[in-house]
């Protein structure tokens, strides 16, 4: 007889025994204390420092108001699936926002940017037979999910390798359909794609382009519309893919695009047909928070401005730090016990919530921390921090360069 109470617990027991076991620490955060929270584990106050509401805009006034007052006049749940129940007018406005901030046609919200990713990209499996995907090997999970679907064709370059995609695109079918999947910077390295390149090659070979903009959105370009935008290629892209779950600091995923294109997948995507819809408030919620940073650069500057202090401490400090353009700074452990120690330390003696990130979010080998600074970090707490990240380092005996 099959033991599954045993093979469950042993499921478990070799995630400890490689140091990849997850514990989820219980956090209450409080509204317009951003970046500080409790840990009702230890029962005392502590500052968050890897969180990817980016801009604090889950605490932002305006947001919070409009999510109170939509709840009072429409009620908390969305009514089902945009089909039958939840085609709210609060999503159709979100929508419009979308697809200005992005400059397309037409814009399609989703519950996440993981049913996002994996909804639109295997319905288009679907709507291009013969489809063949050329992903960057680094892309998300979501990403991978989606191109798993349908079991189309597809093909791994190299990660931000244009020269290896080349290769690849060169021996395709040309009269096959393609679709070149890429994210616009990679939230565990904070490396930027690229794009310029990534664009003339899908021109070159008559192949659609889809980025995954989730970890830039709100963060970079005039209005906030992301990396492509702030890099002027934006109108190359077909496919848009973003989040109101980071910068924008609620919940849900989208993307935009050409009118029938976005219709197409709205059509056939069934992530997105057989799944409740966002409930009105975290769509209002979300609409005044797009609306809101289009026309704030307050918020994005103090931001860089934090991000940049951070990165000049941490290297003078001769830390571990992978070196990017963008706000999220990794800093390189490479073992999964002591990852994992450093953030426990950090939190029990210092505050500072810091997660670690082990395999198989990161490559084994690769194991790290992942710190994003936002505005409301004040320099004092930034000094703090790399002071206890140092004397937490040092005494696992954890190299120390800048790299």
């Amino acid at each position: 007889m099959v033991d599954y109470k045993e093979l469950f617990a042993n499921a478990i027991q070799q995630l400890k025994s490689e140091g990849r076991y997850r514990n989820f620490i219980e956090l209450q955060r409080y509204a317009g204390k951003y970046p500080f929270a409790k840990d009702l584990t230890r029962n005392k106050d502590i500052i968050l420092w890897c969180t990817n509401d980016y801009l604090g805009m889950s605490q932002n006034p305006l947001v919070i108001d409009k999510a109170i007052k939509t709840i009072k006049y429409v009620g908390v749940g969305a009514g089902g699936t945009r089909n039958i129940g939840g085609n709210s007018h609060s999503i159709i406005t979100l929508e419009k926002e979308v697809a200005d901030l992005h400059e397309k046609d037409s814009a399609l919200v989703m519950t996440s940017g993981y049913v996002a990713n994996e909804a639109s990209l295997s319905a288009l499996a679907r709507l291009l037979p013969g489809c063949i995907f050329f992903s960057d090997e680094a892309n998300h999970a979501s990403i991978i999910a989606g191109i798993r679907h349908n079991k189309s064709e597809k093909h791994i370059f190299r990660h931000n390798d244009t020269n290896h995609l080349e290769e690849l695109l060169s021996r395709a079918d040309k009269n096959k359909p393609k679709i070149i999947v890429f994210e616009s910077a990679y939230s565990m390295d904070g490396i930027v794609s690229p794009m310029e390149e990534i664009c003339n090659l899908a021109k070159k070979y008559n192949a659609l382009t889809y980025i995954d903009e989730v970890h830039t959105v709100g963060l970079y370009g005039e209005r906030g519309a992301g990396m492509a935008a702030k890099l002027g290629v934006a109108n190359k892209i077909d496919i848009i893919q973003g989040t109101f779950a980071k910068a924008y600091g609620l919940m849900g995923g989208y993307i935009t695009g050409d009118k029938d294109l976005v219709d197409a997948i709205r059509s056939y995507a069934s992530g997105f047909i057989f799944t409740t819809s966002l409930p009105p408030a975290i769509a209002e919620a979300a609409r005044v928070s797009v609306n809101y940073l289009k026309h704030s650069n307050i918020e994005r500057n103090q931001h860089q401005k934090q991000v940049s202090y951070t990165k000049k401490l941490l290297k003078q400090a001769k830390i571990n730090v992978i070196d990017n353009d963008t706000h999220i700074i990794p800093i390189l452990i490479g073992d999964p016990v002591k990852a994992e120690r450093t953030s426990l330390r950090l939190l029990e003696e210092f505050g500072i919530y810091l997660q670690h990130i082990n395999y198989p979010t990161v490559p084994r080998g690769t194991e790290r921390l992942r710190v994003t600074p936002a505005p409301f970090h004040t320099n004092a707490m930034i000094e703090d921090f790399v002071g206890a990240l140092k004397l937490v380092l040092s005494n696992l005996e954890i190299e120390e360069f800048a790299v």
